[in-house]
């Protein structure tokens, strides 16, 4: 969610700042008909069992996403404008003296780590999962197959 959230964060915004405790607090949040739909996505979601673990209800006002979208800290970290600030000077000035330059690549490979496989293939099991319990459950219609 965080990666959708954040290609389009100026257009649909993250949910709101408040918990949705009702259904009614989805209605009236200040938020464009998209993120509504997506909170209301959220909170269906949350009262199937098979989705319980995940407190989506809880996090519908964050449109089920538990972390932190954006990081702007200007005390822990540093800021976008600092960033663009010096993306800028680096490319007005491409010759900084005692600059090492790298200029052999080569394909090493892609894929996952096997690391990286295995939480993959744990994910793709709790989808599986997932959709078995809710053909199960006799789930039909728009959330279920």
């Amino acid at each position: 969610m965080a990666k959708y959230v954040t290609k389009g964060a100026s257009e649909t915004g993250a949910g709101t700042d408040h918990t949705v405790t009702h259904w009614a607090d989805i209605e009236s949040a200040p938020v464009s008909e998209h993120v509504r739909t997506l909170m209301r996505a959220c909170w269906h979601l949350g009262s199937l069992p098979e989705y319980e673990p995940l407190r989506l209800r809880a996090w519908t006002h964050t449109l089920g996403y538990r972390g932190h979208i954006l990081t702007k800290s200007r005390t822990y970290s540093t800021t976008y404008a600092a960033l663009r600030a010096g993306r800028a000077q680096h490319v007005g000035h491409p010759d900084i003296p005692d600059a090492t330059t790298d200029r052999s690549w080569r394909y090493i490979g892609s894929g996952h780590t096997s690391g990286a496989a295995l939480i993959a293939a744990g994910v793709a099991e709790d989808l599986e999962l997932s959709r078995r319990l809710a053909v199960e459950a006799g789930v039909e219609g728009r959330w279920g197959r």
